[in-house]
């Protein structure tokens, strides 16, 4: 796969799956609305900040990010780290009308807060074979970018 099919791919999911270890070190994975990415390597999550996933991401930020399309059999693993992000910035960013009805207090809610994944590497499949992405190539691909919504762009 090259890399604008890889950002093709990451752009037309709208969940990815993610992984990472709780505090008990059990393995986990939860399936989360994924549309705001910078390129290939970040991508931003809404979530609440007293979920047990963040908590456990607060500790310890290991993790790893699969996007994928079952009708042409497509994948992609990234590993890397979340970070929990509070600023405004992130939080403007990914507010929609209506998010009031999770976090009554709006924007500023303490209870709202944005995971950025930051991938320091990469496995892709696809039906034609499998490679790997490095830390360089995803910021090589990203260099530059800004976040936006590689969903809404897609579906234009």
């Amino acid at each position: 796969m090259t890399h604008e099919e890889i950002k093709s791919l990451i752009d037309r999911s709208l969940f990815a799956t993610m992984g990472y270890t709780d505090e008990q070190g059990r393995q986990n994975v939860r399936r989360v609305f994924c549309v705001w990415h910078r390129g290939m390597g970040r991508h931003l999550i809404s979530t609440n900040t007293g979920s047990a996933h963040v908590q456990s991401l607060m500790k310890n930020g290991s993790a790893c990010l699969y996007f994928s399309d079952d009708d042409c059999f497509e994948g992609l693993c990234l590993f890397g780290r979340f970070a929990v992000r509070r600023e405004r910035e992130y939080r403007e960013l990914l507010w929609n009308e209506g998010d009031e009805k999770y976090y009554p207090k709006g924007i500023d809610d303490e209870d709202y807060c944005i995971l950025e994944f930051i991938a320091e590497s990469g496995r892709y499949y696809r039906y034609d074979g499998k490679g790997d992405l490095t830390g360089q190539e995803l910021e090589e691909f990203d260099r530059g970018r800004e976040y936006v919504n590689g969903y809404r762009e897609v579906s234009r």
